[in-house]
C-alpha cells in the first residue's frame, strides 16, 4: 500500500519536483503531477536533483485536475497554502490520503479556495514572512507529520 499520495499542481521548477520524486522513492509515497509541467521529465536538473532514484519513483502525470479527479474519486484531499485557513498540526491524517501543493510561483488556482475551503491546510511560519517556504521542503514537513501521526516505521531489516 502506498503510505501517502504526494499530489503536485503545475510544478514549475525541476529541482523541487526532483527532490521530492526522491523523498517519495525513500517514503513509499506516490507522486502524482498535474500538468501542465513547467520543465521536461528529461530535464538534468530534475534527474540531479532525483539522482538514480526516479526510475524506482512511483508516479503519475495528469494532463489536467479534472482528470486527476476522475482518476481518484475517492481521494480525502489536503490542500497546503500560504492561504490555509487550518494548520497542519491540527489535522487527522491516514495513510493513503493525498497531500496537494500548488506551484512554486502562484500557489493553487483561487477556485480551489472556495471548492475545497474546509480542507486547506497552512503550515506555519513564525518568522519574518517573505512568501513561503521552498515547495521541496513544504512537501517534507507536511509528510513527515502525517508519517508521525501514524508512526509509520522502517524496518531495514524486512
Amino acid at each position: 500500500m502506498v503510505n501517502f499520495n504526494i499530489t503536485l499542481f503545475e510544478p514549475e521548477i525541476p529541482q523541487n519536483t526532483g527532490s521530492i520524486g526522491r523523498l517519495c522513492v525513500s517514503t513509499g509515497c506516490k507522486l502524482h503531477l498535474i500538468e501542465p509541467l513547467g520543465f521536461s521529465l528529461e530535464d538534468k536538473y530534475l534527474k540531479r536533483a532525483g539522482m538514480d532514484y526516479w526510475n524506482k519513483l512511483d508516479y503519475t502525470i495528469y494532463p489536467n485536475w479534472d482528470k486527476f479527479m476522475q482518476s481518484n474519486p475517492d481521494a480525502v484531499l489536503h490542500f497546503f497554502s500560504t492561504h490555509g485557513t487550518t494548520s497542519f498540526y491540527d489535522v487527522e491524517y491516514s495513510p493513503g490520503d493525498y497531500l496537494v501543493f500548488g506551484k512554486e510561483s502562484a500557489g493553487l488556482p483561487q477556485e480551489f479556495y472556495e471548492k475545497y475551503r474546509d480542507r486547506m491546510r497552512i503550515i506555519p511560519m513564525p518568522g519574518e514572512f517573505f512568501r513561503s517556504i521552498n515547495l521541496a521542503n513544504s512537501v517534507s514537513i507536511a509528510l513527515y507529520e502525517a508519517m508521525r501521526q501514524n508512526r509509520t516505521v522502517w524496518d531495514k531489516s524486512e
